[in-house]
């Protein structure tokens, strides 16, 4: 007489369908490696360019601006936060965003991008008509110039020389506020 087994024993495992699918992704990936421009893949130009019509420009700070739906700050130049400097009677801070305002005021803003700051903003150096932004504030005294900014060296040894903004001898040095960030 025959035994009648009640359960079947378990299938042998599949061995095969891991490893089919391993080698499926690797010859993918292989696949898309060869052809996908190496463009797409690869990190964003080193130099992009930002522009934004005159009612699309709005000054944030006294070293940032809003282009359009786009933030930017104003590359190699620090401005001090509200309430931190008083040039004379006024804040420094807010003596740059009136100068910024001032300087952008029915122009057109075109900014060359140089990467990110720490705050994930875009940095650029931007003109605004004929005006360079960036080096307009700090030769007007109300910024002053990063250590590795050689180019704006110059524009802040003029603004201290004139004793304008920052430099005036009214309120603390611009060198104590430097060395207080």
């Amino acid at each position: 007489m025959r035994q009648r087994r009640i359960f079947r024993p378990a299938p042998a495992p599949r061995r095969w369908g891991a490893f089919a699918l391993g080698c499926g992704l690797l010859g993918a990936a292989a696949l898309l490696a060869v052809a996908v421009p190496r463009d797409l893949l690869g990190s964003a130009a080193p130099e992009q360019r930002w522009s934004a019509a005159a009612p699309e420009v709005m000054v944030l700070d006294g070293d940032a601006l809003r282009l359009g739906d786009r933030v930017l700050r104003l590359a190699g130049l620090s401005v001090p936060a509200r309430g931190a400097a008083r040039c004379g009677a006024e804040d420094c801070a807010a003596a740059a965003a009136d100068a910024l305002a001032h300087l952008v005021r029915g122009r057109a803003v075109d900014c060359v991008l140089h990467g990110r700051d720490r705050h994930g903003r875009a940095l650029g150096t931007c003109e605004a008509g004929e005006a360079g932004l960036n080096q307009a504030l700090v030769e007007a005294g109300w910024a002053l110039a990063e250590p590795g900014a050689m180019a704006l060296q110059p524009a802040e040894a003029v603004a201290r020389r004139a004793g304008r903004g920052l430099w005036s001898t009214d309120g603390p040095s611009a060198e104590s506020w430097r060395n207080r960030r």
